[in-house]
């Protein structure tokens, strides 16, 4: 973190100081997410016209490194600050599926002007990728991938790599191609590296390849490269051709993305695409106010049950002093249960028809849980209030509340997933809400039948 400050520093010196054939080694020395993470820390303490220079000295080639790293607005000031060249300079070092991403983030005016500098052959290729639904592996794809013949031998496959290479995105994985270019093979660049040069690749590829289609969802691209651990995916249209590949980065960006919605949604919050910062305070507002207010008049359920056993507060006061503890504890238990769950159901590790199997380890958990939850408290109901009967109240109401809590905690989430709605709907705030009320319930039956 100092080294980092001391890189900021030292730019912005520089920059003050117009020395830029020394920031120009500087700079061009830096890793391309850091120079980003840098410029975009820079850019709110330096003048437009130095975090200017401070772009137009990286080489070609790191500029549109840089530039495909750094966020939203970040591209679109430097956009609307960029000369028509050096923005189609920019954009030609772009791979594909950032160009795409780009031209999907930018307001209209500013598409208007990426495309007029994007070459007419790459236009035809994004306007075909933007055509694919939004949540599909072909809006995350890219062209750019190394396409091999069946007969050519080893020593070919490798010169080809060599020619076409650095316009890849990745040549890691080639992929072998029949004449009416469908997917035949897969081979990897190390398997090539040790093989003869006069092998044929029909021999020596691997037929058995894992692939999508363009329409997959792009959740369940992720879920592949998570279980099988790939740096690139296949993606084949309807008739079996390739027609373009998902790379690990946007496998992990469609991961980050999944995770950060389904918290939002956990969190009893609309989910939204812009940072933090970026959202206006009244969009924060309003993708929170919805839930709340939701959460806050089914609450009212639990003051009417409340309200309905007022004579048992008459009678013995001391009850109310342990209602928050029961609802709490309530609570606590059934969104650890659905945190759990919901991690299982994203990760497939728990099936829909692993129902039964969840509510009998739940059961169990839930049974040890509430005994010892109960034990404690009975122990210090003992000792402060000299009560058995009021910590037997509370034992067996602790013991069944923690049952079902944790039922309610575990099946939500398997119920949501049933209805082909997303599990994380069914989180932590509104099955609090749901328990607190069964809680209640529970516990002034218990105290009716026992205390009264």
């Amino acid at each position: 973190m100092e080294e980092k400050n001391e890189e900021i520093e030292k730019i912005q010196k520089l920059l003050k100081e117009k020395k830029l054939n020394e920031l120009r080694k500087v700079i061009n020395n830096l890793n391309s997410v850091d120079i980003s993470v840098i410029l975009e820390e820079l850019s709110e303490e330096i003048d437009k016209e130095n975090l200017l220079i401070a772009f137009r000295i990286l080489t070609k080639e790191k500029a549109g490194e840089v530039f495909s790293y750094f966020s939203t607005e970040m591209q679109e000031k430097l956009i609307q600050n960029l000369t028509d060249t050096e923005l189609k300079n920019v954009i030609n070092e772009l791979y594909m599926d950032d160009k795409v991403d780009l031209l999907e983030e930018m307001p209209s005016d500013v598409v208007e002007r990426i495309l007029k500098n994007v070459k007419s052959t790459d236009r035809e290729t994004i306007n075909e990728l933007l055509k694919y639904p939004e949540d599909s592996a072909g809006s995350i794809m890219t062209t750019e991938f190394v396409d091999l013949k069946e007969d050519m031998t080893v020593e070919e496959a490798l010169k080809r790599i060599k020619q076409i290479g650095l316009e890849k995105e990745t040549i890691y994985y080639c992929y072998v191609l029949s004449r009416s270019r469908k997917l035949s093979g897969i081979i990897d660049l190390k398997r090539l590296v040790i093989t003869e040069d006069t092998e044929i690749i029909k021999n020596i590829m691997e037929t058995n390849v894992i692939k999508v289609t363009t329409l997959e969802d792009k959740e369940e691209v992720a879920k592949v490269f998570n279980k099988y651990n790939f740096l690139a995916l296949p993606v084949v249209d309807k008739e079996d051709k390739l027609v373009g590949i998902v790379t690990i980065d946007d496998a992990m960006d469609v991961m980050q993305d999944e995770a950060t919605e389904d918290l939002e949604k956990m969190a009893a919050m609309s989910p939204k695409e812009d940072s933090y910062f970026a959202t206006s305070v009244f969009k924060h507002a309003k993708n929170r106010i919805v839930w709340l207010l939701i959460l806050m008049l089914s609450a009212t359920i639990t003051g009417g049950i409340i309200t309905k056993y007022e004579d048992a507060f008459a009678a013995i006061p001391i009850l109310v002093s342990f209602i928050p503890m029961i609802m709490d504890t309530g609570g606590n238990c059934g969104s650890q249960s659905s945190t759990l769950i919901i991690r299982g159901l994203a990760t497939d590790e728990i099936k829909i028809k692993d129902i039964f199997k969840v509510i009998w380890k739940e059961i169990r958990v839930a049974i040890i849980v509430g005994i010892i939850l109960a034990f404690a408290n009975a122990i210090s109901v003992v000792l402060q209030h000299k009560s058995i009967m009021l910590a037997t109240t509370l034992g067996i109401t602790l013991i069944l509340t923690v049952i079902l809590s944790k039922l309610i905690g575990c099946c939500l989430p398997l119920l949501a997933k049933k209805l082909k709605l997303d599990p994380a709907l069914m989180a932590a705030p509104l099955i609090t809400t749901i328990v607190d009320t069964c809680s209640i319930l529970i516990y002034f039956n218990i105290a009716t039948l026992i205390m009264l």
